[in-house]
């Protein structure tokens, strides 16, 4: 299966909060999206963590 589970964790609060999959034959690098963080109250980068 190429599709991964992934989880996404705010930059700024280094809260984990979402989970995504994502194509690893396509995307090999990490995951970078803006999503809301319930902790911070406001739109933050997400990234993939390990």
């Amino acid at each position: 299966m190429p599709r991964d589970k992934v989880i996404l964790e705010c930059t700024e609060c280094r809260n984990r909060n979402f989970f995504t999959d994502k194509n690893k034959r396509k995307h090999p690098e990490r995951v970078e999206r803006r999503k809301y963080c319930p902790h911070c109250d406001s739109h933050k980068l997400h990234k993939e963590s390990k």
